[in-house]
């Protein structure tokens, strides 16, 4: 589990304080799949910070440098899983109530590496793109079935998010910057018991 978007946070999250942000719901999901009986490892490198600003352009790319070095390292791995937050309207809240909780709504992202206009991107080659659709689709059946109303939709995109790194890389985004950082937390345990089921 990593963090291409490192500094993402929430409405009540704490300047400076990484696990009141996506890193603390990480490490949460972590702590859970452990629980569970998978061996997790939580990267916790910061890829969209450049001189302690801000910065989103290479993020992609130095997270896949590090990210591709750990793959060859531990060549077990059998998942990869990149957990962002969304960022919407502000008077948006992707919130629903389950079990008495509330849960921040998350949504599956898939990269294509080809555009409507010009098809193919070949410099953005991804050998697993029908694996990772795949995924995050039996992932989506599971919790519509399981939990109605938590996942919002599968969002596909144009180019590529380093999901060409693993036949099963994900990219999740849990909640956006409206929600508080309790319900994303709370939804880190029904996404937790949809990865072990699948």
């Amino acid at each position: 589990i990593y963090h291409t978007h490192s500094q993402e946070g929430f409405v009540d999250s704490v300047p400076g304080d990484n696990s009141t942000t996506i890193m603390g719901a990480g490490e949460y999901l972590s702590e859970l799949l452990r629980e569970k009986g998978f061996e997790v490892m939580h990267v916790t490198s910061v890829y969209d910070l450049v001189d302690g600003k801000l910065d989103r352009n290479e993020a992609y790319s130095r997270a896949e440098k590090e990210i591709s070095q750990i793959l060859e390292e531990y060549p077990s791995i059998q998942a990869v899983i990149d957990l962002h937050r969304d960022g919407v309207n502000e008077n948006t809240h992707l919130v629903t109530e389950i079990n008495g909780k509330p849960m921040a709504r998350f949504m599956f992202f898939n990269g294509l590496s080809r555009t409507k206009k010009n098809g193919p991107i070949d410099y953005l080659y991804n050998p697993y793109i029908e694996d990772n659709l795949a995924l995050t689709l039996q992932l989506k059946l599971l919790c519509d079935q399981y939990y109605p109303g938590l996942s919002r939709n599968i969002y596909l995109k144009s180019l590529r998010y380093n999901l060409h790194l693993s036949d099963k890389a994900l990219l999740i985004e849990v909640g956006a910057q409206t929600n508080t950082l309790q319900e994303i937390l709370n939804t880190m345990e029904p996404l937790s018991v949809l990865l072990a089921k699948v």
